[in-house]
């Protein structure tokens, strides 16, 4: 797997100065586009559009400080114009191109990607591959930005103005595996930029009919891989999505599907440590 998502990286190289089709990358990479986008975020640290950005005003600024006209080498990078060039350009290197020229700025790079296998071996992780019927998850439903690490203070919010009895009534809901109240996200944009806007379930699975008064989350028949994971709350839970894209995925015959992901943490009583499980929508690879 990441001899292939090399291999994407050198296709993205060839292409900057055209389009970057993520079809294409996928195929490189034997993969879907889908999983493609999440492998790339938790691999590389930033999205895959926000990468092919950043090297393509990489390579304009080594030749805004050339000759070249300056709608040139905007058309060249994929903008339309001079004011669009020049404040992509300045949000990277912090100074506009005709500046940059005329003061022979100091710039800012982007170096190429090259993904490698860091092979620890201290920490096994934990998983089972799980088929599951169809059921719902019922409770009750947010729009929170997406935050990699540290607590993330809308959606704490969004929990504590829900109240202890409230909470209580969702896991009451419960009546299958993942049992208890569940943190679900779905609709993560294509990319998952880190402030990005996804749906949130504060919700229970449930197979029997919800109940009026929830929101509710159908989810279809399908395979699932559960991974659990103890420690500091709450890097280890945010760890432990990281950890599922950079190290089990690549290694395992599975990708990741569209749909929701669904996560069971128990606290300790001061809140500093998590006992967590977490559920991925998987498929098997084809290659």
């Amino acid at each position: 797997m990441l001899e292939r998502l090399n291999e994407s990286i050198e296709h993205i190289e060839g292409h900057l100065d055209t389009d970057v089709e993520v079809s294409a990358l996928a195929r490189i990479a034997a993969t879907s586009e889908y999983h493609y986008r999440r492998m790339f975020s938790a691999l590389a640290g930033m999205s895959l559009s926000e990468y092919v950005r950043r090297r393509r005003l990489t390579l304009a600024g080594a030749e805004v400080l050339g000759e070249q006209p300056l709608l040139d080498i905007a058309l060249r990078y994929g903008y339309g114009s001079n004011e669009a060039f020049a404040r992509a350009f300045r949000a990277m290197h912090g100074v506009g191109p005709s500046d940059a020229r005329r003061d022979r700025a100091v710039l800012q790079s982007q170096p190429r990607l090259s993904f490698r296998l860091i092979v620890e071996g201290s920490s096994p992780m934990e998983y089972r591959i799980v088929e599951s019927e169809a059921f719902n998850i019922v409770g009750k439903h947010t729009r929170v930005p997406l935050v990699y690490e540290g607590m993330n203070p809308d959606l704490v919010a969004f929990i504590r103005g829900l109240g202890k009895e409230l909470i209580a009534q969702i896991g009451a809901l419960s009546d299958r595996e993942p049992a208890g109240v569940l943190g679900v996200t779905d609709n993560i944009a294509a990319d998952a930029s880190e402030g990005t806007e996804l749906d949130y379930y504060h919700g229970a699975a449930r197979s029997a009919a919800p109940p009026d008064g929830f929101d509710v989350l159908p989810l279809e028949a399908g395979t699932w891989a559960v991974f659990a994971s103890s420690g500091e709350f709450p890097l280890a839970v945010q760890y432990l999505y990281r950890d599922v894209y950079t190290q089990w995925f690549p290694s395992n015959s599975y990708q990741s599907r569209p749909g929701p992901q669904l996560l069971r943490t128990v606290l300790s009583e001061d809140g500093t440590h998590a006992d967590a499980e977490l559920w991925v929508p998987v498929e098997a690879t084809t290659t």
